[in-house]
């Protein structure tokens, strides 16, 4: 399941809790556009904020509505005790695969980074993914902890932040880790600015995650085509201007139409101002509160 393109949806909140409806569209739309697989409670989900509950009812319901698509799911937590409860809950609702960062109040070590993942891969029955985000955990994984934590059983990929702009570049990084890890441990590169990018990088031996959000399903089907075609040299552009597609249009991206898909990327990126993004989260929060 970690090969392709992965999406990683919000789960939409109300003052209610969980908006079930809404968040079981965007799941159906991700179904629609043909992801390779589908990862719930990830950074842009929103895990760390929901109750053991709340964590279970979203991957219940993404397994449920997502067909033959894989679902993975978050499992980081601030106590390994934690850890392992969510992990029961998210294999027993069915989930192929799970997701898991180094959570932690206290800076980790690399020894205590790894006894975490020894501790959790010999409790789990389905692959796990190794999620390296350390704009949010502000743990920094070495290449050298990456080979180590990669060979332990059940681990079958890597999610690294965001490569190079520069393919050269992004080719050279992605190959420098690969160098340590084990044949059929893939890579994962996060960050829609740099998703093709990294899948061009990884000469089609990794995955690449892509955070589609509420991508209009036109869009993120062509998107997934220039994926599983050739690597066509405009999927880098393509990603790179639909990193923040909200930002020219009012109503948060949801008319963008979708022969923007063989343009090239416009100049500049008004879409990484906080106040662009900030329009787009409460347009958003309308959207699916309606």
């Amino acid at each position: 399941m970690f090969f392709g393109l992965s999406a990683f949806p919000l789960t939409p909140m109300n003052e209610q809790g969980l908006d079930e409806a809404a968040f079981v569209c965007l799941i159906e739309r991700l179904v629609a556009a043909r992801v390779d697989a589908i990862g719930v409670l990830g950074s842009t989900g929103n895990y760390a904020y929901l109750t053991r509950a709340e964590r279970a009812r979203v991957v219940q319901l993404a397994v449920e509505h997502a067909g033959d698509v894989p679902v993975m799911a978050g499992i980081g937590a601030l106590r390994t005790r934690e850890v392992l409860e969510l992990a029961d809950d998210a294999q027993a609702a069915g989930a192929r695969g799970v997701l898991l960062a180094p959570v932690s109040y206290q800076k980790l070590t690399d020894d205590e980074v790894f006894g975490l993942y020894e501790t959790v891969t010999r409790a789990l029955s389905v692959p796990l993914c190794v999620y390296d985000n350390p704009g949010t955990t502000r743990f920094s994984f070495s290449d050298a902890l990456h080979g180590e934590i990669a060979r332990l059983p059940h681990v079958a990929s890597i999610k690294i932040p965001g490569v190079p702009a520069v393919p050269k570049e992004a080719r050279l990084r992605v190959e420098r880790l690969r160098a340590r890890l084990p044949g059929h441990v893939s890579l994962g590169v996060s960050g829609d600015a740099f998703g093709a990018t990294g899948l061009n990088a990884s000469r089609r031996r990794s995955t690449s995650c892509s955070c589609r959000k509420a991508t209009p399903r036109e869009f993120l089907a062509r998107l997934d085509d220039v994926f599983h075609a050739a690597r066509r040299p405009d999927a880098e552009a393509m990603t790179g201007w639909a990193a923040y597609p909200w930002a020219s249009h009012d109503d948060g991206g949801a008319s963008m139409p979708p022969t923007v898909t063989g343009g090239p990327a416009p100049v500049g990126n008004p879409g990484r101002s906080s106040s662009g993004r900030g329009v787009w989260r409460q347009r958003s929060k309308q959207r699916w509160q309606r």
